[in-house]
């Protein structure tokens, strides 16, 4: 007899690049739009299953504010060109999707917009 049951999500992270300029000249010591990408999103709360991690550099430097969403099991995916004013609320939507999926993949059409059009990378998960 097989077991039939849903496969559960499993732990998933998301990486923010908070050293981000998306493309702007700015002093070294300026807030950055990747910092401020961070402290939206993460003032909306936390998601079930998702940690959430600021990192150093995602080298997408050019293109926007560049988030990552991996886990064990997981596909990983590189997301860019989240705009510093509106994008946590589509970040937390399309992260809350992929947290919610056993093995990442959110179906296309159940994906935010920006999602949908503004992947970088699709890497699939390691063999174990």
């Amino acid at each position: 007899m097989t077991d039939q049951t849903t496969p559960q999500a499993g732990p998933a992270e998301l990486l923010i690049c908070v050293k981000c300029r998306a493309g702007q000249e700015m002093p070294d010591d300026a807030r950055r739009p990747g910092a401020h990408l961070y402290d939206q999103f993460t003032e909306k709360g936390p998601i079930d299953g998702l940690t959430v991690t600021p990192v150093e550099c995602l080298s997408n430097c050019d293109h926007g504010c560049s988030v990552v969403l991996r886990g064990p099991g997981r596909w990983t995916f590189v997301y860019g060109r989240f705009d510093t004013d509106t994008g946590a609320e589509t970040l937390y939507e399309g992260a809350a999707r992929y947290a919610a999926q056993p093995d990442g993949l959110v179906p296309w059409r159940e994906r935010p917009e920006h999602f949908r059009k503004n992947c970088i990378a699709r890497i699939p998960p390691m063999e174990t």
